[in-house]
């Protein structure tokens, strides 16, 4: 297909990101949407796409916390041809886009995977960017993070994340234990941060939120809980309609119940998998720092049985969210694709159908989530649902 061709996307059900169009086309022209229009309106001259019948067509996936895919792990192959692995094996789950994530890991590990990203995204338009989830961390919320690799911003780090210049940067941190004007330098450099594997109170949010601070991840896991006299990061989280805070909907890391109030929240939830190597590929355990992890009934758990990331991808998020939540289709799919774009700070290129955006997109069963087909940047990758 020639890249500058202009074609079509047709589907009985558009949701563009805001609301439904039925019977309706997308119009692609080069790697943007040039128009959306009624299929009867089309040329007969067009080239047109028809999505299987009774599929809707919405914004792509936008998952902006990817360990790993396909058998691979970011920390343990941190090169363009893991990244593309990667790439490949969550796209068949509608993640169009999204930030691969290096957990905590020596300075040599962090400049490769910087270094990596870097060298790939002029041929991968997926990849965004970066998604450094340590090592400025608490060691009091390590999670399966490695104590020994945490540790405090040094001049050289701040170098190395001053540096970076090929997408979105985003550190996420415990803001107690970063030096003072840490997270206003990294927001001034253009970085995103969040907070996470954090002992931080409600104040200590708050200030960090006040240098810049805008994202959370995991909310409830892996950060001060929830309680009557210390409403902790949670809390701050959920009152700032100026906060995006992830969540995984996997029935494992969140209770139902806190998931329903987070959704209540004034701030954008945002789904993301925390995915681990066997998403897309198919082995059930694999080394995550020295640690061995298996696949046990659907989740990642260390030998001693504690979570290690996830084995969800963004397609049964999605589904999660109506069955498990009893949300509505259309608020669990912004809450996968336009809430993260806002966030990363991409919402005038990603996470809507409308003239003038990336044509990014995914043709999925409605009840199911099931995938059949993704475009990344106007080009197509066909999959049969399920497989």
């Amino acid at each position: 297909m020639n890249g500058c061709s202009r074609r079509a996307v047709a589907a009985d059900v558009v949701f563009d990101g805001e609301k439904k169009h039925h019977d309706c086309a997308v119009v692609i022209e080069g790697q943007q949407i040039a128009a959306l229009t009624r299929r009867s309106d089309l040329p007969s001259s067009i080239e047109v796409y028809n999505v299987p019948q009774g599929a809707w067509l919405a914004p792509g996936f936008i998952d902006i916390q990817v360990n790993g895919g396909g058998d691979v792990l970011f920390n343990a192959d941190p090169t363009p041809a893991a990244l593309a692995k990667m790439a490949q094996a969550h796209r068949k789950f509608g993640v169009t886009s999204f930030l691969p994530t290096l957990i905590t890991d020596s300075d040599k590990a962090m400049a490769a995977a910087l270094d990596a990203v870097s060298a790939i995204m002029p041929r991968e338009p997926g990849i965004l960017g970066i998604h450094l989830e340590g090592p400025f961390l608490s060691p009091q919320k390590p999670g399966v993070h490695r104590r020994e690799f945490i540790r405090r911003p040094q001049a050289h780090h701040r170098q190395m994340l001053g540096a970076f210049r090929a997408g979105v940067l985003l550190v996420t941190l415990a803001p107690e234990d970063a030096p003072d004007g840490f997270i206003a330098e990294l927001v001034a450099a253009g970085a995103k941060v969040s907070l996470g594997h954090s002992m931080a109170t409600y104040e200590q949010t708050r200030a960090a939120m006040a240098e810049g601070l805008t994202g959370f991840t995991h909310l409830f896991n892996a950060m001060r809980p929830l309680s009557a006299r210390e409403p902790g990061p949670a809390a701050a989280a959920l009152e700032s309609p100026d906060a995006s805070y992830g969540l995984i909907v996997d029935g494992e890391h969140v209770a139902p119940a806190m998931l329903g109030l987070a959704m209540r929240g004034v701030g954008r939830p945002m789904l993301v998998s925390d995915a681990m190597p066997p998403v897309g590929g198919t082995k059930v355990e694999f080394n995550l720092l020295g640690a061995r992890i298996m696949v046990r009934d659907g989740s990642c758990r260390t030998q001693e049985g504690a979570l290690a990331g996830s084995s969800i991808e963004m397609a049964s998020a999605v589904r999660n969210c109506v069955r498990l939540l009893g949300l509505p289709l259309e608020q669990a799919l912004r809450c996968a694709s336009r809430h993260p774009a806002e966030f990363l700070g991409l919402g005038r290129s990603l996470g809507r159908l409308a003239p003038g955006y990336r044509a990014d997109m995914a043709a999925f069963d409605p009840t199911d989530i099931s995938v059949s087909a993704a475009w990344v940047a106007g080009e197509r990758s066909d999959y049969c649902p399920g497989a």
